[in-house]
């Protein structure tokens, strides 16, 4: 069997914190916050294992429980599970998810280990109209092997959390949530039409600014022939989640993946049970299962060995095996695709 071309871990939701067992928001889920640290660490044996190491993990985001904050222990159980997962000896890649808000500001990821674009890559920092820097996306990209290109996106760009009450993105974000979610509490969906749950306060939209960088990154990888992984904490497709999950402009981002030939995959987190969709264009939409949800006795992550023609997904536990076969030529960026994909939201 031919070598693959290279190989990554995959991780979501560890959401850990020091603190006995609960349950999720409508208390219908238990959560194993403490034993979250334990089923990472099996992780980083078992990747450790393998015969050839991955080249590098994606952490999809949510990597400590915004309960830290109450118990002021952030900066204490980030290190903790930052310890675990760099014992691996490989680079980390880290997405920021609605709990990396909970317990830091944007301006303090900047500065932190999970700001993994610091030695990875390189950010986008340039602020939108002559703006504060902080206002900028969390974004980047990297070629892990010539014709191929991982593509990190920031889910949070528009939202209430992360944001300074002053900034305009929280203040438009802010208007989007009274204009969508007439609940005095804004995570939950309560009232609202299945479609319209995403506009809760945990969720996150993309802005213009950061859907015309990832344009251009996109048409550069099309014209260099690559194949593109994108990846995001919140999933961009409706039948890959919990309608709940999904981003607040998912169609538009959906949009954009689908018009460009590149991009083969689109990975993301936040619904802890986890799902897939292949689309119209092709393009398979893999949302991990959250370790935080995941009984001790069992496992959720995953290591992705990519080819020339495919990737195979070998998963642990609620992570079951696939093989991710390309998107053809033919189907890649015809206007039918996304003429049929743009009829979902009606």
């Amino acid at each position: 069997m031919e070598d693959p071309v290279f190989t990554f871990g995959i991780i979501a939701d560890i959401q850990y914190a020091d603190m006995d067992d609960g349950y999720n928001y409508t208390k219908t889920r238990v959560r194993y916050y403490r034993n979250s640290l334990s089923l990472l660490q099996g992780a980083v044996r078992e990747w450790a294992s393998e015969s050839v190491t991955p080249q590098f993990i994606l952490q999809l985001g949510d990597l400590i429980d915004g309960f830290n904050v109450s118990h002021k222990s952030s900066e204490a159980s980030l290190k903790k599970v930052l310890t675990e997962i760099e014992k691996l000896k490989t680079p980390v890649h880290h997405i920021w998810g609605n709990h990396e808000f909970y317990n830091f500001s944007r301006k303090q990821l900047m500065e932190s280990r999970l700001n993994s674009s610091r030695v990875q890559a390189t950010l986008t920092t340039v602020p939108e109209d002559g703006g504060d820097p902080l206002d900028s996306f969390y974004a980047y990209h990297f070629s892990p092997s010539s014709k191929f290109r991982l593509l990190l996106i920031d889910s949070y760009d528009f939202s209430v959390i992360g944001r300074d009450p002053s900034s305009d993105k929280h203040i438009k974000s802010s208007k989007l949530l009274r204009q969508k979610n007439p609940n005095e509490d804004k995570n939950s969906p309560k009232v609202l039409d299945l479609v319209e749950t995403r506009f809760v306060q945990f969720n996150g939209g993309i802005s213009a600014a950061q859907l015309s960088w990832i344009k251009a990154v996109l048409e550069t990888s099309d014209k260099n022939k690559e194949k593109v992984l994108v990846a995001g904490h919140l999933p961009v497709h409706p039948s890959s989640t919990d309608p709940i999950c999904l981003t607040w402009n998912y169609q538009e981002v959906l949009d954009l993946l689908q018009s460009h030939p590149c991009v083969v995959a689109y990975l993301s987190g936040h619904d802890h049970d986890g799902g897939y969709h292949q689309d119209e264009c092709g393009i398979h939409h893999l949302t991990f299962n959250g370790i935080i949800e995941t009984p001790p006795e069992s496992q959720a992550f995953g290591t992705m060995s990519v080819y020339q023609d495919k990737m195979v997904l070998k998963g642990r536990g609620l992570v079951p095996d696939r093989t991710l076969l390309y998107r053809k030529k033919q189907r890649m960026a015809g206007k039918s695709c996304r003429q049929s994909a743009g009829k979902m939201e009606k």
